[in-house]
């Protein structure tokens, strides 16, 4: 059917809905799943990646405005629209550039005082790449230190709160990550993202592993172009793993 045709058959009336036939209630149900805590609070934290130019000045909880267009966007539109009698209170606070002692300043307002039920963490490639160009002298063991520190803050202050570690990484072929010292430096931020999680008994996401598979299918440049910030394609992809985690974390 052509377009001409398709608009034809349109009736005006019921602004042209009439010949659609409406969701049945068992279709309906479907839709909704209301089986989360009430009035859970989950809170996003990390750096651009998480951040995707969200709007810092809409930061009241479940505002869609403040979620930026990258995975938290995917995650939040998938909880609200699936539990809209939960009453989620959907935070992120992700900021572009930080490096975790950056968190750590802010943690009073941006975490502290938000009180997470699930706090998830996707943080540490700028603690590599700020130090790649000489714009901070970051070590592994700092970051390291400065992630266990900033856990141990928020247990003190929340000893049920269940976290979700995520895995920083680098996508092969990404064209901000050519220097070999991301092949030879950078996997050991990761192992201490995955042994800080295995310490904390936190859930942990194996990015690193979901986009090296994704690459079998397709180039960096259709998930993750830069190798650092992920297409939405790349964001469909991290928003899957971690609604999987999520609710394995509720289970």
């Amino acid at each position: 059917m052509n377009r001409r045709n398709f608009l034809n058959g349109l009736s005006l009336s019921g602004l042209g809905l009439a010949g659609f036939p409406l969701l049945s209630h068992a279709q309906q149900s479907k839709i909704i799943q209301t089986d989360l805590p009430k009035d859970l609070t989950v809170l996003f934290q990390g750096d651009s990646i998480t951040d995707a130019h969200r709007d810092r000045a809409r930061y009241y909880a479940s505002d869609d405005g403040g979620f930026g267009s990258g995975y938290v966007y995917q995650i939040c539109a998938r909880l609200l629209g699936k539990n809209p009698t939960s009453e989620l209170k959907l935070y992120n606070r992700g900021i572009s550039g930080n490096k975790v002692f950056q968190l750590a300043d802010r943690w009073e307002e941006d975490c502290i005082q938000l009180q997470p039920d699930i706090l998830s963490i996707l943080i540490g490639v700028n603690d590599f790449w700020h130090y790649l160009e000489g714009r901070y002298n970051g070590t592994p063991e700092i970051y390291k230190n400065d992630f266990r520190t900033l856990l141990d803050r928020t247990i003190k202050h929340f000893p049920e709160i269940k976290l979700i570690i995520c895995e920083p990484f680098a996508v092969s072929g990404g064209f901000a990550v050519k220097d070999e010292k991301w092949t030879a430096e950078f996997p050991e931020y990761r192992r201490i993202a995955a042994s800080i999680a295995t310490d904390y008994k936190a859930a942990f996401i194996p990015y690193q592993q979901v986009f090296d598979k994704a690459l079998e299918v397709a180039p960096a440049a259709y998930w993750c172009p830069d190798g650092v910030h992920p297409s939405v394609a790349g964001a469909y992809l991290m928003a899957e793993e971690w609604l999987k985690t999520f609710f394995n974390v509720l289970s």
